[in-house]
């Protein structure tokens, strides 16, 4: 099992080096190298797949909008009102859908078998990040599974009153705002509880489970940099570098 900060520096190792190009060729190598990385460290083909469909929903609305309202430039292949498509428009579309695939799959491929409580372990251990932010975000990513019962339960007690049978809009919103009142409470309630038993211990505290960090790691770390400079000379070398800061 790889540490989870290994893989979020990786993401972010790739992720820094796309965004400094639009261009088609970076995002490319870099998607090309990503995938023998999945590869090499043993993700499953079907649930990579899956994940990745989603990516490539998301990135393909995003190249959409490009190329409706894009850059203008070459030849203009159809315009209406604001919606031009062009040469510019088209380049720029595939660019984007590219780009934004290669920034999101190890984003989403490398932690699909990462728990909350792992990523945790590791950002106070590895990162040295305070225990008091970490531990209580893991805690209220772990609460936001509650909120959706809460909001069927708030929806069953107000129809029980008689409260919920007209005005649908006010009805949202009444309820919108009882379960933030909720939720709020539920916090406060969670946040001295953890405050008793010790988890914000300051300045140091221990952990449960540790979490280490080797060879492995720093392979991976490594391959993200290989990736991402991989990307960037191959772009240089084609002539397609597009600093985004000169646009």
């Amino acid at each position: 099992m790889i540490n989870p900060v290994a893989r979020l520096l990786t993401a972010l190792i790739i992720a820094a080096a796309l965004v400094l190009s639009v261009d088609w060729v970076s995002a490319l190598t870099a998607l090309a190298g990503e995938i023998v990385l999945f590869a090499v460290i043993g993700v499953k083909l079907r649930t990579a797949l899956t994940r990745a469909a989603v990516v490539a929903v998301a990135a393909a609305l995003t190249a959409v909008t490009i190329l409706l309202y894009g850059q203008v430039s070459g030849t203009v292949y159809w315009h209406f009102l604001l919606v031009t498509i062009s040469d510019g428009s088209i380049a720029l579309a595939v660019a984007t859908f590219l780009r934004v695939l290669a920034i999101a799959l190890p984003s989403v491929i490398l932690f699909i078998d990462v728990e909350s409580t792992e990523l945790a372990d590791g950002l106070g251990q590895v990162l040295r990040l305070p225990a008091r932010f970490v531990l209580g975000a893991l805690a209220g990513l772990r609460l936001v599974g509650l909120l959706g019962q809460d909001w069927q339960y708030l929806g069953y007690a107000r129809r029980a009153r008689g409260v919920a049978d007209h005005a649908r809009v006010r009805r949202i919103a009444g309820q919108a705002f009882a379960l933030l009142v909720f939720a709020v409470r539920r916090g406060s309630k969670l946040a001295t509880a953890m405050e008793a038993r010790g988890f914000g211990a300051y300045p140091t505290r221990t952990w449960a489970r540790p979490s280490p960090f080797g060879a492995r790691e720093f392979a991976l770390i490594a391959a993200g940099f290989v990736i991402a400079a991989a990307a960037i000379a191959v772009s240089l070398a084609a002539g397609t570098w597009n600093f985004i800061g000169t646009r």
